[in-house]
Protein backbone atom coordinates (compact mmCIF):
# COMPACT_ATOMS: atom_id res chain seq x y z
CA UNK A 1 0.00 0.00 0.00
CA UNK A 2 1.21 3.46 -0.99
CA UNK A 3 0.35 6.29 1.02
CA UNK A 4 1.39 9.95 -0.20
CA UNK A 5 1.06 13.32 1.86
CA UNK A 6 0.54 15.88 -0.24
CA UNK A 7 1.31 19.44 1.79
CA UNK A 8 -0.67 21.25 -1.01
CA UNK A 9 -4.00 21.34 -2.69
CA UNK A 10 -2.48 21.69 -6.04
CA UNK A 11 0.15 18.55 -5.07
CA UNK A 12 -2.69 16.54 -3.68
CA UNK A 13 -4.57 17.38 -7.44
CA UNK A 14 -1.67 16.28 -9.11
CA UNK A 15 -1.35 13.06 -7.23
CA UNK A 16 -5.40 12.26 -7.77
CA UNK A 17 -4.84 13.28 -11.77
CA UNK A 18 -1.80 10.53 -12.19
CA UNK A 19 -3.95 8.28 -10.23
CA UNK A 20 -7.73 9.10 -10.35
CA UNK A 21 -8.26 5.22 -8.50
CA UNK A 22 -6.58 6.58 -5.28
CA UNK A 23 -8.08 6.64 -1.82
CA UNK A 24 -8.30 9.67 0.09
CA UNK A 25 -7.73 9.71 3.58
CA UNK A 26 -9.45 12.96 5.92
CA UNK A 27 -9.98 11.74 9.36
CA UNK A 28 -9.99 7.88 8.17
CA UNK A 29 -13.02 7.82 10.75
CA UNK A 30 -14.60 5.45 7.95
CA UNK A 31 -11.61 4.41 6.11
CA UNK A 32 -9.65 2.98 8.94
CA UNK A 33 -12.67 0.48 10.34
CA UNK A 34 -12.93 -0.75 6.27
CA UNK A 35 -9.26 -1.67 6.16
CA UNK A 36 -9.31 -2.95 9.75
CA UNK A 37 -12.42 -5.74 8.95
CA UNK A 38 -11.20 -6.45 5.63
CA UNK A 39 -13.66 -4.37 3.15
CA UNK A 40 -11.57 -2.63 1.60
CA UNK A 41 -7.33 -2.76 0.66
CA UNK A 42 -5.96 0.30 -1.48
CA UNK A 43 -3.18 0.24 -3.34
CA UNK A 44 -2.52 4.09 -2.95
CA UNK A 45 -3.86 6.62 -0.15
CA UNK A 46 -3.52 9.97 -0.43
CA UNK A 47 -3.75 11.66 2.82
CA UNK A 48 -5.57 15.20 2.66
CA UNK A 49 -5.56 15.89 6.08
CA UNK A 50 -2.88 18.11 6.37
CA UNK A 51 -4.40 20.90 3.60
CA UNK A 52 -4.58 23.95 5.04
CA UNK A 53 -6.87 25.24 2.16
CA UNK A 54 -9.42 22.56 3.12
CA UNK A 55 -9.49 24.22 6.58
CA UNK A 56 -11.30 27.13 5.85
CA UNK A 57 -14.29 27.88 8.33
CA UNK A 58 -15.98 31.33 7.47
CA UNK A 59 -19.42 32.00 9.45
CA UNK A 60 -21.98 35.02 9.02
CA UNK A 61 -24.88 35.54 6.79
CA UNK A 62 -23.38 32.98 3.87
CA UNK A 63 -21.30 30.07 5.44
CA UNK A 64 -18.26 28.88 4.19
CA UNK A 65 -16.93 25.27 5.08
CA UNK A 66 -14.17 23.36 3.97
CA UNK A 67 -14.03 20.05 3.90
CA UNK A 68 -11.68 19.09 6.30
CA UNK A 69 -13.22 21.15 8.95
CA UNK A 70 -13.82 18.48 11.50
CA UNK A 71 -17.53 17.78 13.38
CA UNK A 72 -15.87 19.86 17.18
CA UNK A 73 -15.22 22.43 14.46
CA UNK A 74 -18.23 22.76 13.52
CA UNK A 75 -19.62 22.37 16.96
CA UNK A 76 -17.42 25.78 17.86
CA UNK A 77 -18.14 27.85 15.04
CA UNK A 78 -21.56 27.23 13.35
CA UNK A 79 -24.84 28.52 14.49
CA UNK A 80 -27.17 26.67 12.03
CA UNK A 81 -29.09 24.49 14.73
CA UNK A 82 -29.64 21.75 12.48
CA UNK A 83 -25.97 21.23 11.19
CA UNK A 84 -24.59 21.90 14.73
CA UNK A 85 -26.79 19.42 16.08
CA UNK A 86 -26.12 16.49 13.58
CA UNK A 87 -22.60 17.39 14.38
CA UNK A 88 -23.42 16.47 18.08
CA UNK A 89 -24.37 12.70 17.31
CA UNK A 90 -21.05 12.18 15.49
CA UNK A 91 -19.78 8.86 17.45
CA UNK A 92 -17.40 9.76 20.62
CA UNK A 93 -15.35 13.14 21.43
CA UNK A 94 -12.21 11.61 19.59
CA UNK A 95 -14.13 10.79 16.38
CA UNK A 96 -15.57 14.38 16.37
CA UNK A 97 -12.04 15.46 16.40
CA UNK A 98 -10.83 13.45 13.46
CA UNK A 99 -13.75 13.07 11.37
CA UNK A 100 -14.87 15.84 9.09
CA UNK A 101 -17.95 17.15 6.81
CA UNK A 102 -15.85 16.42 3.64
CA UNK A 103 -15.87 12.91 4.65
CA UNK A 104 -19.34 12.65 5.33
CA UNK A 105 -19.84 13.47 1.60
CA UNK A 106 -17.40 11.79 0.52
CA UNK A 107 -19.00 8.81 1.68
CA UNK A 108 -22.15 9.50 0.79
CA UNK A 109 -23.78 7.35 3.34
CA UNK A 110 -27.77 8.10 3.44
CA UNK A 111 -26.99 7.25 7.42
CA UNK A 112 -24.88 10.37 6.94
CA UNK A 113 -25.66 12.45 10.04
CA UNK A 114 -24.92 15.66 8.69
CA UNK A 115 -26.21 14.97 5.64
CA UNK A 116 -29.61 15.84 5.77
CA UNK A 117 -29.08 19.26 7.59
CA UNK A 118 -26.65 19.93 4.24
CA UNK A 119 -30.29 19.16 2.13
CA UNK A 120 -32.41 21.24 4.41
CA UNK A 121 -29.66 24.27 4.45
CA UNK A 122 -29.43 23.99 0.62
CA UNK A 123 -26.07 23.44 0.51
CA UNK A 124 -23.98 23.63 -2.59
CA UNK A 125 -20.94 21.45 -2.63
CA UNK A 126 -17.89 22.59 -4.33
CA UNK A 127 -15.16 19.68 -5.73
CA UNK A 128 -11.84 20.26 -7.71
CA UNK A 129 -9.52 18.50 -10.02
CA UNK A 130 -6.33 19.58 -12.04
CA UNK A 131 -7.87 18.61 -14.87
CA UNK A 132 -11.43 20.83 -14.80
CA UNK A 133 -10.51 23.35 -12.05
CA UNK A 134 -13.83 23.65 -9.50
CA UNK A 135 -17.22 23.40 -9.95
CA UNK A 136 -20.31 23.31 -7.88
CA UNK A 137 -23.02 20.89 -7.34
CA UNK A 138 -26.02 21.74 -5.72
CA UNK A 139 -27.17 19.03 -2.64
CA UNK A 140 -29.68 18.09 -4.31
CA UNK A 141 -27.50 16.42 -6.68
CA UNK A 142 -24.89 15.68 -5.15
CA UNK A 143 -26.22 11.70 -3.88
CA UNK A 144 -26.39 9.81 -7.03
CA UNK A 145 -27.10 6.72 -5.20
CA UNK A 146 -25.70 4.82 -1.60
CA UNK A 147 -22.43 5.92 -1.14
CA UNK A 148 -21.87 7.02 -4.62
CA UNK A 149 -21.78 10.72 -4.85
CA UNK A 150 -21.20 13.19 -7.52
CA UNK A 151 -17.44 13.10 -7.83
CA UNK A 152 -15.59 12.76 -11.56
CA UNK A 153 -12.55 10.32 -11.07
CA UNK A 154 -9.24 12.96 -9.97
CA UNK A 155 -11.90 14.93 -7.88
CA UNK A 156 -11.84 16.47 -4.32
CA UNK A 157 -14.25 18.17 -1.58
CA UNK A 158 -13.31 21.05 -0.95
CA UNK A 159 -16.02 22.81 1.04
CA UNK A 160 -19.95 23.37 1.34
CA UNK A 161 -21.50 26.72 1.32
CA UNK A 162 -25.09 27.68 2.94
CA UNK A 163 -26.88 30.49 3.89
CA UNK A 164 -27.50 31.02 7.53
CA UNK A 165 -31.21 30.36 7.93
CA UNK A 166 -31.85 31.79 11.58
CA UNK A 167 -32.74 29.89 14.20
CA UNK A 168 -36.41 27.91 13.45
CA UNK A 169 -34.42 24.34 12.76
CA UNK A 170 -34.17 21.18 14.11
CA UNK A 171 -32.13 17.81 13.99
CA UNK A 172 -33.58 14.43 14.87
CA UNK A 173 -32.21 11.06 14.89
CA UNK A 174 -33.34 7.76 16.31
CA UNK A 175 -30.77 4.85 16.70
CA UNK A 176 -30.60 0.88 18.73
CA UNK A 177 -29.21 3.18 21.94
CA UNK A 178 -28.61 6.47 22.87
CA UNK A 179 -25.13 7.45 21.66
CA UNK A 180 -22.01 6.44 19.47
CA UNK A 181 -25.11 5.31 16.74
CA UNK A 182 -25.65 4.98 13.30
CA UNK A 183 -28.97 6.23 12.59
CA UNK A 184 -31.71 4.00 12.20
CA UNK A 185 -33.45 6.96 11.03
CA UNK A 186 -32.88 10.94 10.73
CA UNK A 187 -34.16 14.03 10.17
CA UNK A 188 -33.47 17.63 9.51
CA UNK A 189 -35.97 20.56 9.50
CA UNK A 190 -34.82 23.89 8.48
CA UNK A 191 -37.62 27.17 8.33
CA UNK A 192 -35.89 29.89 7.18
CA UNK A 193 -38.31 32.88 8.14
CA UNK A 194 -36.45 35.60 6.29
CA UNK A 195 -36.44 33.50 2.81
CA UNK A 196 -39.83 32.32 3.90
CA UNK A 197 -38.46 28.73 2.52
CA UNK A 198 -39.36 25.43 4.46
CA UNK A 199 -36.77 22.81 3.72
CA UNK A 200 -37.48 18.92 5.35
CA UNK A 201 -34.81 16.33 4.43
CA UNK A 202 -34.81 12.60 5.85
CA UNK A 203 -31.57 10.16 6.38
CA UNK A 204 -31.45 6.93 6.25
CA UNK A 205 -35.46 6.56 5.06
CA UNK A 206 -33.77 5.36 1.29
CA UNK A 207 -30.95 4.91 -0.86
CA UNK A 208 -30.07 9.01 -0.69
CA UNK A 209 -31.18 11.54 1.66
CA UNK A 210 -34.97 12.42 0.71
CA UNK A 211 -36.77 15.89 0.58
CA UNK A 212 -40.12 15.46 1.63
CA UNK A 213 -41.75 18.19 -0.59
CA UNK A 214 -45.07 17.65 0.36
CA UNK A 215 -45.01 18.23 3.86
CA UNK A 216 -42.70 21.26 2.87
CA UNK A 217 -45.99 22.81 0.85
CA UNK A 218 -47.57 21.76 3.90
CA UNK A 219 -45.95 23.50 6.37
CA UNK A 220 -45.34 26.55 3.61
CA UNK A 221 -49.13 26.99 3.86
CA UNK A 222 -49.56 27.11 7.61
CA UNK A 223 -46.76 29.68 8.18
CA UNK A 224 -48.50 31.87 5.12
CA UNK A 225 -51.71 31.28 6.57
CA UNK A 226 -50.51 31.99 10.05
CA UNK A 227 -47.56 34.83 9.65
CA UNK A 228 -44.40 34.51 8.74
CA UNK A 229 -43.29 36.54 11.74
CA UNK A 230 -44.99 35.06 14.37
CA UNK A 231 -44.53 31.46 16.14
CA UNK A 232 -46.22 28.76 14.71
CA UNK A 233 -48.71 26.50 16.95
CA UNK A 234 -50.14 23.81 14.62
CA UNK A 235 -53.17 21.90 16.05
CA UNK A 236 -52.75 18.15 16.55
CA UNK A 237 -54.91 17.25 13.07
CA UNK A 238 -52.57 19.53 11.39
CA UNK A 239 -49.28 17.88 12.88
CA UNK A 240 -50.86 14.16 12.35
CA UNK A 241 -50.95 15.10 8.62
CA UNK A 242 -47.40 16.79 8.43
CA UNK A 243 -46.65 13.07 9.91
CA UNK A 244 -48.29 11.04 7.47
CA UNK A 245 -47.18 13.33 4.21
CA UNK A 246 -43.09 13.10 6.01
CA UNK A 247 -43.26 9.20 6.10
CA UNK A 248 -45.30 8.72 2.77
CA UNK A 249 -41.92 10.47 1.27
CA UNK A 250 -39.87 7.93 2.76
CA UNK A 251 -38.78 4.52 0.78
CA UNK A 252 -37.09 2.65 4.00
CA UNK A 253 -36.05 -1.14 3.90
CA UNK A 254 -35.58 -3.95 6.23
CA UNK A 255 -31.88 -4.52 7.81
CA UNK A 256 -29.81 -5.12 11.14
CA UNK A 257 -30.93 -1.79 12.77
CA UNK A 258 -34.41 -1.55 12.10
CA UNK A 259 -37.42 -2.86 9.78
CA UNK A 260 -38.74 -0.49 6.97
CA UNK A 261 -42.27 -0.43 9.03
CA UNK A 262 -39.98 0.98 12.03
CA UNK A 263 -38.53 3.28 10.20
CA UNK A 264 -41.46 4.75 8.83
CA UNK A 265 -43.17 4.86 11.91
CA UNK A 266 -40.21 6.56 14.08
CA UNK A 267 -39.99 9.56 10.82
CA UNK A 268 -43.51 10.64 11.47
CA UNK A 269 -42.63 10.91 15.04
CA UNK A 270 -39.99 13.29 14.69
CA UNK A 271 -41.61 15.38 11.80
CA UNK A 272 -44.16 15.67 14.20
CA UNK A 273 -41.54 16.89 16.69
CA UNK A 274 -39.75 18.81 14.54
CA UNK A 275 -43.16 21.40 13.13
CA UNK A 276 -43.67 21.88 16.80
CA UNK A 277 -40.09 23.02 17.82
CA UNK A 278 -39.67 24.86 14.97
CA UNK A 279 -43.20 26.58 14.65
CA UNK A 280 -42.36 27.28 18.58
CA UNK A 281 -38.78 29.24 17.61
CA UNK A 282 -39.01 32.73 17.40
Amino acid sequence: MQVSVPKSLDAALGLLAEDPQAVLLAGGTDLMVAINFGRTRPEHIVSIARLPELKELATGEQVRCGAGVTYTRLLERVRDRALVDAARTVGSPQIRNAGTLGGNLGTCSPAGDTLPSLAALDATITVASQRSGERRVPFSGWMRGPKKPALEPGELVLRADWEEAGPAQVFLKAGTRNAMVIAVASLAMVVDRARRTVRVALGSVGPTIIRATAAEEMATGLLDEGGWERPLMPTEAAQARFGELVAAAARPIDDQRGTGAYRRHVIAVMARRALQRTGAAP
